[in-house]
């Protein structure tokens, strides 16, 4: 299998992520790993596990909570009932997002033993799998506190859980400072530091270092993107920040992002958030809307 090292920024407003999608009913043959950790629901899909060395048949729903840095891919056979949607809710977050802190205080016992299990991958049935998938669902509409009162509570849920099981075996150890990984954080950081500049090939190339060529290759079959790709990523995920944070209009969301074209800009954000900045204001003020309102039920 491919192997895809994936990088995620969090918006300015979020210390973690929550998101839903839609499956593909295909074969994925891509291992993926992060540096954060990620919990997710599938729902209404079966196929094939891979988890670090652990690899299983799977008929959903399923749940799986897993470390940094530990390889992971879900191939996806059939839907269980065509009539509905195959879909994944994922949470992406560190351990520390509340401060490190709270991990030291006594009552975080339970959570730091679960997330050294984290490392090898655990899976979760039975009714932690049905109340974390209440809960989970429930954070898709809610954001600020509300949000943050719904991911201790799901953790909670988990770090209690007498229905679950690590998959990895004891064997299997996650090497968080491999060469691939230290060579693309370095990568990652200087496109994070500069993004708003112009970034040379060469110059990026030169901190691995490598020729041009070498690491094009070495980007593209780490990341599955081209490093315009993912500059062009990164530039648009800032925007959107900036235009969410309410303080920047559209024209000044793309001077600080990193383009000096307005037209060059519009096209961009469409191409990577499937709307037009101003369109993309709109959906997360309707959706804001609709969590007031949900909440005021």
């Amino acid at each position: 299998m491919q192997y895809i090292y994936e990088n995620f920024t969090f918006p300015a407003d979020q210390s973690f992520t929550v998101r839903s999608e839609i499956l593909e009913i295909k074969k994925y043959t891509a291992l993926k790993s992060h540096v954060n950790f990620e919990i997710a629901l599938l729902e209404n899909c079966s196929g094939k596990r891979f988890i670090g060395d652990h690899i299983e048949d799977f008929d959903g729903p399923e749940l799986v909570l897993l470390g940094s840095y530990l390889p992971h891919c879900w191939q996806y056979y059939k839907a269980a009932d065509p009539l509905i949607p195959t879909q994944a809710v994922v949470i992406h977050f560190f351990p520390d997002f509340l401060g490190k802190e709270l991990l030291e205080k006594p009552e975080a016992k339970q959570l730091n033993v679960l997330f050294a299990k984290a490392a090898k991958g655990v899976l979760f049935t039975g009714n932690t799998l049905q109340d974390a998938k209440m809960i989970m669902h429930q954070m898709l509409y809610v954001s600020g506190l509300s949000r943050v009162a719904l991911m201790i509570r799901l953790l909670d849920v988990l770090a209690q859980s007498e229905s679950s099981s690590v998959l990895s075996s004891p064997y299997y150890n996650t090497v968080e400072n491999s060469g691939e990984a230290k060579k693309l954080n370095k990568v990652f950081d200087y496109i994070f530091q500069h993004f708003r500049d112009d970034i040379l090939l060469q110059d990026v190339a030169d901190l691995i270092p490598m020729s041009s060529a070498a690491f094009c290759r070495f980007f593209k079959r780490n990341t599955n993107r081209t490093l315009i790709d993912f500059v062009k990523e990164v530039r648009i995920g800032h925007s959107a920040k900036l235009l969410l944070e309410g303080h920047h209009n559209v024209a000044e969301a793309c001077y600080n992002s990193g383009y000096n074209n307005i037209s060059n800009f519009n096209k961009h954000f469409k191409e990577i958030k499937g709307l037009s900045p101003r369109d993309f204001i709109r959906q997360y003020e309707d959706k804001e809307k609709k969590s007031v309102n949900t909440q005021s039920l």
